[in-house]
């Protein structure tokens, strides 16, 4: 039997929302995450937002969302306290979809609303650019920010420069200061076009722009677990997104945004602060440098994917560790905030629901180690005046992995080609206390030469004699016997 296919009328759905809310984006991501939590705070608060949706590239899913009446089914699954949860959600905030290469007219449009107030985007880290050959007279122009230029534009004509009338925009790209970074590249445009000084000023004055961190691991469509996910609904949905439970989003802003975004109402974890770089700085050292140190480690050990790594008691109890007794005591956050994170983290590493393979994270590690790990070895050393272990053997750890193999396995190294022919050429002499020179003094890799670090050169080589001579956990136990 054939189900009904998704619409408002088939599943009664409640009538759309007003439009307060133009997203630029449509794909899982955003719909996981800004669609479920403007859903959760029209459910417990006032807010009665609706979402306009603007395709920002040529191809994408605006049909099928217009198809379904901006309707989709959203399976949330992961640990929550040791727990295994499933919630299922039917997200109706998505009013309408719009996409601008063949509805130009329509996007601009949109501008003129009268409830809108939001803008709110994810074009991936590519998406917030300056193209010099946009042109105003383009319909539409390539880039995001000139779209969005010329949407600004529209409502100010529209609204004959009403400062009340200007926008608060929330860009969720994964890029740090990804609000400043917008705006400015909007100014540039403004100054490209020759565009009339008082829409700057609007700009400026009647518009404002939020830095954000996004936190969710969205798999997006199940696509080879579709049977199971539509057995549980009455309806057909081609629009299923699966993501975590985990959700986390951080806003710069004052008191004034928190109160109209009215999340302290709702369950979910969003923050509205003054200044986000603290919590960056938590996510980018204790979840993203756990996972920066477990990999090479962990692949060398012969584990394949995060869940294993925290199912084996070592390598587990090794990223713990090295997260809790290193990493968390050189920031400056509240220690139970930083510990309640780094429990959640964990929890999240475990989800069973996700499978990361450790291969697929394996990309560009020397300058992930760089941005992620060794601020917190630095800071360590810094502060106490002595290397820290763990950090330490991670290090030897990702050194070692970039040789290319070991105890005759291929290692999955996937790095850009200067990076890989330089550490060939150094592992080419066989010498741990020279490779650890070379790797170390190189400011190619490290913007500076960490020779100069007492004691870290001699570790390193004595790391990378303890991983060949004994394998990992052995390894590691000489190692740690030493310091």
């Amino acid at each position: 039997m054939n189900k009904p296919s998704l619409n408002r009328k088939n599943v009664s759905c409640n009538e759309p929302k007003p439009i307060k809310i133009v997203q630029f984006g449509e794909g899982n991501f955003l719909r996981a995450f800004v669609g479920y939590a403007i859903s959760e705070l029209n459910k417990f608060t006032n807010f009665n937002a609706g979402i306009a949706v603007v395709q920002p590239i040529d191809k994408g899913l605006i049909p099928v969302l217009n198809e379904q009446d901006g309707l989709y089914t959203l399976f949330m699954r992961g640990l929550k306290n040791g727990k295994a949860v499933n919630e299922v959600e039917l997200i109706d905030t998505i009013v309408k979809g719009i996409n601008p290469y063949s509805d130009f007219n329509d996007f601009l449009e949109l501008g003129r609303t009268e409830t809108l107030e939001f803008v709110i985007s994810n074009t991936t880290e590519a998406g917030i650019s300056f193209i010099s050959s946009d042109t105003q007279d383009m319909r539409p122009p390539s880039s995001f920010p000139a779209k969005l230029t010329l949407f600004l534009l529209e409502r100010y004509n529209w609204y004959k420069g009403d400062v009340s009338k200007g926008l608060t925009v929330i860009p969720c790209e994964l890029i740090n200061y990804n609000a400043d970074t917008l705006k400015a590249v909007i100014l540039k445009y403004v100054d490209l076009w020759n565009l009339e000084g008082n829409f700057k000023n609007w700009i400026d004055k009647a518009c404002t722009f939020h830095n954000t961190l996004v936190d969710r691991i969205v798999p997006g469509y199940p696509k080879h677990e579709i049977e199971y996910y539509n057995k549980q609904l009455n309806y057909s949905d081609k629009l299923i997104v699966t993501a975590e439970t985990f959700f986390l989003w951080v806003i710069e802003g004052d008191e004034r945004l928190k109160e109209r975004l009215g999340f302290s109402k709702t369950g979910l974890e969003v923050k509205v602060v003054p200044d986000m770089q603290p919590f960056r700085t938590r996510k980018v050292r204790i979840l993203n440098g756990a996972h920066t140190v477990m990999v090479p480690l962990s692949i060398l050990y012969g584990n394949t994917t995060v869940k294993e790594t925290m199912d084996v008691d070592f390598t587990s109890n090794f990223v713990k560790q090295t997260v809790f007794d290193e990493i968390i005591n050189t920031l400056e956050m509240d220690k139970n905030e930083l510990v309640s994170f780094a429990n959640a983290t964990f929890e999240r590493f475990q989800n069973p629901y996700i499978v990361h393979n450790l291969s697929s994270i394996a990309l560009n590690m020397i300058s992930k180690f760089k941005v992620r790990v060794l601020p917190s070895l630095l800071s360590y050393f810094d502060k106490y005046g002595n290397i820290p272990t763990r950090l330490t053997f991670a290090f030897a750890c990702l050194i070692r992995f970039y040789k290319g193999e070991y105890f005759g396995l291929s290692m999955p190294v996937n790095d850009d080609e200067h990076v890989t022919q330089k550490l060939s050429q150094i592992w080419q002499s066989n010498n741990n206390g020279k490779v650890a020179q070379e790797v170390l003094e190189s400011e190619l890799f490290w913007g500076q030469d960490l020779t100069k670090i007492e004691g870290l050169k001699d570790a390193i080589a004595l790391a990378l004699e303890t991983i060949d001579g004994y394998g990992i956990e052995k390894g590691f136990e000489s190692f740690n016997k030493s310091y």
